[in-house]
């Protein structure tokens, strides 16, 4: 087949997969457009809990109660539409890949995502109340906090993001344990320094308060710790790789490989 039919054929293949699959995204997101205010209504659930009595949240701008209650319907929409959009992506890839790449694959992507739905399950429902709980509770006497819905939700995808990420920290150490990328024992002896790196990372990616930070540092260690020790259980159980080192015949091998050339000739004859 001509190179260059193949690759436009490849072209017209993803652009049928993207087409299906923002097809579902809006097909999704036009389902869940008339409940935006209630999605919105749950997502700040966490902050409004915690605010005092007659406390309530504030839009300093004309558009923003319309728009982000729109933003968190397509955020939804696209979280309910991934396993249809990895699908997609997995069909397009699937045939390129070869047999142990596609066990290697498959089950790493599916991880992934269970575990960056835990990391914003982690944080929305216990992240949240404390660090909510502490930011009103140190706001100084006669300051009412009425925080901005639009830099709320902006406030709160920062954190799914921090730790959906943090929560894939063990399907990263496996994969490049399994590829053979990093050894495991390499892994065990830059703990000490991922130990600190989880501390920066938390105060980095979290608000200026030592509760939040420790809940994105301590869950990222001790994922990471759970990644070196599936990582090595899955290397020990691994069968060996055919090492492709040359192994002599027997002379009887030898002597049923000689009979086998000659009879084929004699067929041939």
């Amino acid at each position: 087949m001509d190179p260059q039919q193949t690759f436009i054929s490849h072209l017209l293949e993803l652009r049928d997969r993207l087409l299906r699959a923002v097809l579902v995204w809006l097909a999704l997101f036009i389902c869940l457009f008339p409940f935006a205010n209630e999605l919105y209504a749950i997502l700040a659930q966490p902050m409004l809990a915690k605010l005092p009595q007659g406390g309530q949240m504030i839009a300093t701008e004309v558009v923003t109660p319309f728009f982000v209650p729109l933003k968190v319907a397509m955020m939804t929409a696209f979280l309910g539409a991934l396993p249809f959009i990895l699908y997609q992506a997995w069909a397009f890839i699937a045939p390129g890949l070869y047999a142990h790449e596609k066990k290697l694959f498959l089950p790493l992507v599916v991880s992934s995502v269970i575990l960056f739905a835990c990391g914003m399950s982690f944080a929305y429902f216990l992240v949240f109340p404390l660090v909510f709980g502490f930011i009103v509770g140190i706001a100084p006497t006669g300051v009412a906090v009425m925080t901005d819905i639009g830099k709320y939700l902006d406030f709160v995808i920062t954190l799914f993001l921090a730790f959906g990420i943090t929560f894939e920290v063990p399907i990263v150490v496996v994969a490049l344990a399994m590829t053979g990328m990093v050894e495991v024992q390499k892994f065990k002896e830059i703990r000490p320094y991922v130990i600190v790196g989880a501390f920066v990372v938390g105060a980095v990616f979290t608000p200026p308060d030592v509760i939040s930070q420790i809940m994105l540092a301590v869950p990222l260690w001790l994922l990471y710790e759970m990644g070196v020790l599936v990582a090595g259980w899955v290397v020990r159980n691994r069968a060996e790789p055919d090492t492709g080192e040359y192994k002599p015949l027997s002379d009887e091998e030898m002597e049923a490989e000689l009979d086998r050339v000659e009879e084929e000739q004699k067929n041939a004859s």
